[in-house]
């Protein structure tokens, strides 16, 4: 990537996380965090834009990332191998005028049961704005539904009682609704838990027991929706707050505990049932900017997209202690 864009970058996410470093924390104590082994599986190359910014795992281990600055999806394999699964065309006008970030970017990631890779893109123009389907042995990706120009869709989320997916807008303040085949995106929450204040709103998402989970980064919140019938939102509630900076997240298995990525003060975060957190990872262990974290089994992936560092883009893995406090 160009270092003129990588300065742009740089520049804007610091100013929109009011942070222009990342503190060294203290080691993440043991008996309180529920991983372990932590350790750095890859290094990506920042000049290429390989910043990543959403996982999620394969049943044999290897780990599907978008690149946000590349436009670029990739898997990395047990042994950190990194292999380009597709690149998604460039806009005309280079993605200036993507809202807030100035550039084109991937970044939700969802994984179907037959390998089909869902992500979507962020460009700034009509044309190519919305969620793209990746089938398995395709290396061209085709876009099933728009999004909105002026918005920045961020998280995704696949319900499966709905057939549905749900996409956060980071600008416009919106979750939107998708069919599973693809089609015309609906306004399914503009709830004011979801605004923006200065930089990104709504972030990440899950589904979980008829409910849908997400966080929002300005207001340093996670909040929760219950999905009523007809496919409709209920009145959201919020379950953690004072979590500056929080991106993406994955559910440990343990009822509605969380671990999640604090991308400025490059932490993770494990967040109770309660909305109490404590760190669980942190600079010690490598951490570069977190965007999201990705749990299967006992499997815990955390890409690092150094936005702010601007040193090393990375994939930590990490095993899930169940039974930790």
């Amino acid at each position: 990537m160009k270092k003129r864009l990588m300065g742009a970058v740089l520049a804007t996410a610091a100013a929109g996380l009011s942070l222009t470093t990342v503190a060294a924390a203290t080691p993440a104590t043991a008996d309180l965090a529920p991983l372990s082994r932590a350790r750095v599986v890859t290094h990506f190359d920042l000049d290429k834009g390989q910043m990543p910014e959403n996982a999620v795992i394969e049943p044999n281990g290897s780990v599907d990332v978008t690149f946000a600055a590349a436009r670029q999806v990739a898997r990395i394999d047990r042994h950190g191998t990194t292999r380009i699964l597709a690149t998604l065309p460039a806009p005309s006008d280079g993605g200036v005028h993507t809202p807030v970030l100035g550039f084109p970017l991937t970044t939700g990631l969802v994984r179907a049961h037959d390998g089909t890779l869902y992500v979507l893109y962020a460009t700034g123009t009509a044309d190519l704005t919305g969620l793209w389907r990746l089938k398995p042995g395709h290396a061209t990706p085709q876009r099933i539904a728009a999004l909105p120009a002026d918005g920045l869709p961020n998280g995704l989320a696949f319900d499966p009682r709905a057939h549905a997916f749900y996409i956060t807008d980071s600008v416009l303040g919106t979750i939107w609704s998708v069919p599973e085949n693809g089609g015309r995106a609906t306004a399914w929450s503009t709830a004011p838990e979801l605004a923006a204040r200065g930089f990104l709103g709504v972030n990440g998402a899950r589904v979980r027991e008829g409910a849908l989970w997400v966080t929002n980064l300005d207001q340093g919140s996670v909040v929760s929706f219950p999905i009523r019938g007809g496919h409709r939102a209920g009145t959201p509630t919020v379950r953690a707050t004072d979590l500056e900076g929080i991106d993406d997240f994955a559910f440990t298995g343990r009822g509605n505990e969380i671990l999640a990525a604090l991308n400025g003060p490059g932490k993770v975060v494990r967040i109770a049932a309660d909305g109490t957190s404590n760190t669980v990872l942190d600079a010690s262990d490598g951490l570069q900017n977190p965007t999201s974290v990705a749990i299967r089994g006992k499997d815990v992936y955390v890409p690092s997209a150094a936005y702010i560092t601007a040193t090393d883009p990375n994939l930590i893995h990490a095993r899930l202690n169940r039974h930790g406090r």
